[in-house]
């Protein structure tokens, strides 16, 4: 609770200094503030574990190795952002501090004994998203993506609610320790009214992952908002509702899963064969990472699919070597956005002659993104399909082996761009941070993809 705590007040803080016009003192402050959140999560680590606040938030192992992993890459995302809402707006004590509200929002995601904190936790976390979307006031896509996404999130909001409202018709109760007493002592006897509720769950919280087929608002969201604002959503976001999905299915629906496997089935190839082969057609970079970014959670879905022990450190590599190659692929964007003003792949012609440095890192971001061997997206992968093979789904497995080879071609794309196309261009100028947070992330790429043994087995 201290990591909720440190960030709601280094929120506020961050409001007063905008008033004051202390802008230069915003990016470090911020930074500092998520360093001693990062701190008093990894003090908890060797607590004991109890529901608190009457049962409505659980700091185990699971809650703080996610919680940890959504705070370092805020912290990379917000490196990234020197400068960068300079050019966007005045207002950027308010960027910072919604940003970090929404981080808030994804802490108590994670961290959810009751499914009253759920629910608060993803509105706290949408809320400030709705308007981060939506801070380029003159630029047109901004401003549908922001209305898109409000009508959307409100949309799956009340999915949602609604199932969370039948779930408690059914058990009387919001809390996971009683809806899983209730699931285990009436499995030949569940009501209708239960069942219906797992469904609306599913739908409610697909929505927020971005699951096919309630993946239709994110194209046109993750194109239309900042670069840097995607970024967030498509790492930050993903990680904190994933997680939560995990938990509730694990902990509450396992028995249960003949029942929602078949559904979760049917949404995993959906979303891997909708996400992939849109991000065939693409001409622009951003919109290739949108749709490649839905094709993922086809595979994230199978740690639910395939609920065990290895589930939670499954998706806890998943989904950080997606995010840190996610950070790298949409860093990059930035820095040839601002040389080129363009976002198609083009862009990237000839980069490797003029930045090899940055085209490496590029590089190792599409690499991994693929799933290709030695870095941490094979290891991902390869844990994804091992637990589905464990739990039989062959049939969904060969299917994915289909999706990961057609990811690859798209991929690929970028690295024959940058290191196969010739075209006279002037080298890309980044600065000091866009350097540092870039290698960091490629750095941890590699050495995770060469040694897994060092976070197999955190959770």
């Amino acid at each position: 609770m201290g990591a909720i705590i440190t960030l709601t007040i280094l929120a506020i803080l961050v409001l007063y200094l905008g008033l004051f016009k202390a802008t230069k003192a915003i990016l470090p402050i911020s930074i500092f503030g998520l360093g001693v959140a990062l701190v008093f999560c990894i003090v908890q680590w060797n607590g004991t574990a109890v529901p608190q606040y009457n049962g409505m938030v659980l700091f185990d192992h699971y809650a703080l190795v996610f919680s940890m992993l959504m705070i370092g890459l805020t912290i990379l995302i917000l490196l990234l952002s020197r400068d960068y809402f300079d050019t966007i707006g005045e207002h950027t004590a308010e960027y910072f501090s919604l940003i970090l509200f929404s981080l808030i929002g994804g802490l108590i995601i994670v961290s959810f004994y009751n499914l009253s904190m759920l629910f608060i936790g993803i509105e706290i976390m949408s809320v400030a998203l709705y308007i981060l979307a939506g801070i380029r006031k003159s630029d047109y896509g901004s401003n549908e993506a922001s209305l898109k996404y409000f009508l959307m999130g409100a949309f799956s909001t009340g999915f949602l609610l609604f199932g969370i409202t039948l779930i408690y018709g059914a058990t009387g109760s919001f809390g996971l320790d009683e809806i899983q007493a209730y699931v285990q002592n009436n499995v030949q006897a569940i009501s209708p009214l239960f069942f219906t509720g797992v469904i609306l769950f599913i739908i409610g919280l697909g929505f927020k992952i971005g699951a096919a087929p309630f993946h239709f608002w994110v194209p046109d969201v993750y194109d239309g908002s900042p670069i840097l604002i995607t970024t967030f959503m498509s790492t930050i976001v993903k990680v904190a509702a994933i997680a939560a999905f995990l938990r509730l299915f694990w902990f509450c629906f396992e028995p249960l899963n003949y029942f929602w496997t078949p559904v979760l089935s049917v949404m995993s190839v959906l979303t891997l064969f909708i996400g992939n082969i849109t991000a065939l057609m693409q001409q622009s970079y951003k919109r290739m990472l949108t749709y490649s970014s839905v094709s993922h959670v086809g595979y994230m879905l199978f740690a639910i699919l395939s609920l065990g022990g290895e589930s939670a450190n499954g998706i806890l590599i998943y989904v950080g070597a997606y995010s840190l190659s996610s950070i790298v692929a949409f860093g990059g964007l930035i820095a040839v956005k601002r040389a080129s003003g363009s976002e198609n792949f083009e862009a990237f012609n000839g980069l490797s002659k003029k930045n090899p440095y940055l085209s490496f890192m590029i590089l190792v971001a599409m690499l991994s993104l693929a799933g290709i061997p030695l870095t941490v997206g094979f290891i991902g992968k390869f844990m994804m399909f091992a637990a589905a093979l464990h739990n039989y789904h062959i049939t969904l497995v060969v299917l994915a082996v289909i999706n990961a080879a057609i990811g690859i071609y798209y991929y690929f794309r970028v690295i024959v761009a940058m290191y196969f196309k010739p075209a006279d261009r002037e080298e890309v100028v980044w600065n000091l941070n866009y350097k540092v947070v870039l290698t960091i992330a490629t750095i941890i790429t590699i050495c995770l993809g060469l040694y897994p043994s060092l976070v197999t087995n955190i959770v």
